[in-house]
């Protein structure tokens, strides 16, 4: 039994080493940045980050050499587990040496609500930040949004057969036996292809409507991964422009749809897969119908003089909200309580699968609904054969039984780590808005936490726990939770 479990963590440390070698790559973006921008005492913290970064990632690799066993379906989860956790400490250090008065653990949560694309931050003073320590923030929400490891599926094919279950464990959504093409690596090399094409485009329509250039390549990178840091405290109200935030709608509306999508309306060269698709159309009716709801709402009370400027705030606002992007261009928590309430709300569900969003995902409400429509037609009905069915897809007893278990497991979490939160002294508003923003990847809250504020002003436990919420939010928890059953460590 111990023969088997060293080879298996063999395995495990031989993979990580690589994982954590190619990361070692991303240092050289502030790099150069602040090669062109910064102190020469940056350059030098950013250069031995990523030669610290590279030589730790080496000699893990070298531990594990010689494994040749093939990754199984644990190995995956392990795998991606520790992933998540290495990363933000290595993307944390830099933050520690240049941000005036930081300590580690928020450094730490900074870091990983940017590789989990969060946007909950715990700094202030962004806009006297180096260039380089913002672009920083900005470009791991980028790498983070599609995810860290199907990244490294993409570019480390040698990973083989095992690759699939590193692409089970991190990608989002019910449904994780799906493959596009024969080959998992060719799948993520296209959506990453897609991901890219996107995001250069975003950059552009940026920097068209008014941005600099340093400022478009960091709110391409926040808004493609649905993350919502920015490089100003104001985050949009700093340009109080129509032109950036319909830029900002029109790309944090793409990129909430799945990029699967995407990926198969580029290989077959039809719209079919979009158009047919109920998860993205329940996606649009949603955004769509609360944009409105909101609209009326903003003018009835009066909080904005005009329908016009209430359209723009709600539309604004419901995109980044749902979408779990976290951009704000007013202080939404003073609207009328339903507004910021309403607006968390969405942000529990609204994405699709296989965006870049965080939450329960649409296509598990949809499927939610349409179990709960079954059951009332069976009490009325009990011999009738009225299966779940996704499109014209009947779908298998197993995926609606792993929802229902997800979203069990998603209440209990949601529960337990609020309770955490208020027996460290928070108040109720503030305890649960936090935990519900964090779990779900949404950024700000309501309360202690809300727009016009920040993380910082929590203790060093709550952030702790906040950081352990943004993890189990972005490996949609189970990835995670299994590996504190028993039988998960059994042979």
């Amino acid at each position: 039994m111990v023969r088997p479990m060293l080879d298996a963590l063999r395995a495990v440390w031989f993979n990580l080493g690589r994982v954590i070698v190619s990361f070692a790559t991303t240092f050289l973006v502030p790099l150069g940045w602040a090669w062109s921008a910064d102190s020469e005492r940056l350059v030098l913290i950013w250069g031995g980050c990523c030669l610290l970064t590279l030589v730790t990632g080496g000699a893990l690799w070298w531990r594990g050499h010689g494994s040749r066993r093939e990754l199984k379906t644990r190995d995956g989860f392990l795998l991606v587990t520790l992933v998540w956790l290495a990363l933000p400490a290595y993307s944390a250090l830099p933050l520690w040496l240049t941000v005036p008065d930081i300590t580690w653990v928020k450094a730490y949560f900074e870091a990983m609500s940017a590789l989990t694309a969060t946007g909950a931050t715990a700094l202030s003073g962004l806009d006297d930040l180096p260039v380089s320590v913002n672009v920083w923030r900005c470009f791991l929400q980028l790498i983070g949004g599609l995810g860290i490891m199907l990244l490294v599926v993409a570019v480390l094919p040698m990973l083989g057969l095992g690759g699939m279950q590193l692409y089970k464990a991190e990608t989002p959504g019910p449904m994780k036996d799906d493959r596009f093409t024969p080959r998992i690596a060719e799948t993520a090399r296209g959506l990453w292809g897609v991901y890219f094409a996107f995001s250069a485009a975003c950059m552009g329509a940026y920097r068209w409507a008014g941005m600099s250039w340093a400022d478009a390549f960091m709110h391409m990178c926040t808004t493609m991964g649905l993350g919502g840091f920015s490089s100003h405290d104001a985050s949009f109200g700093h340009w109080d422009s129509p032109a950036i935030e319909g830029v900002a709608i029109v790309f944090m509306a793409l990129a909430g749809i799945s990029f699967v999508r995407y990926f198969m309306v580029i290989r077959g060269r039809t719209l079919q897969p979009i158009l047919a698709d109920r998860e993205i159309q329940a996606y649009l009716w949603v955004l769509v119908l609360s944009v409105l709801l909101l609209t009326g709402l903003l003018t009835v009370e009066g909080v904005y003089t005009s329908w016009e400027e209430a359209l723009r705030a709600s539309a604004f606002h419901v995109l980044s909200l749902a979408t779990t992007t976290g951009y704000a261009s007013t202080d939404y928590a003073t609207w009328p309580i339903f507004a910021p309430v309403w607006l968390m709300f969405l942000g529990c569900f609204v994405s699709c699968a296989g965006s870049t969003g965080g939450g329960i995902k649409m296509v598990r409400m949809v499927l939610l609904v349409k179990q709960a429509r079954r059951e009332l037609v069976r009490i009325i009905h009990p011999r009738v054969v009225n299966p779940v069915t996704l499109g014209r897809k009947v779908l298998p007893t197993s995926v609606m039984t792993a929802v229902l278990g997800f979203m069990l497991i998603y209440g209990a979490t949601t529960v337990g780590l609020t309770m955490l939160m208020l027996l460290s002294g928070s108040d109720i508003v503030t305890a649960f808005s936090a935990v519900v923003a964090t779990v779900n990847n949404i950024g700000p809250g309501l309360g202690a936490v809300g727009p016009s504020s920040n993380f910082g002003v929590l203790t060093e436990f709550q952030l702790v726990v906040l950081t352990f919420a943004m993890m189990l939010g972005r490996l949609e928890l189970l990835s995670v939770l299994v590996l504190f059953t028993g039988a998960f460590w059994r042979r």
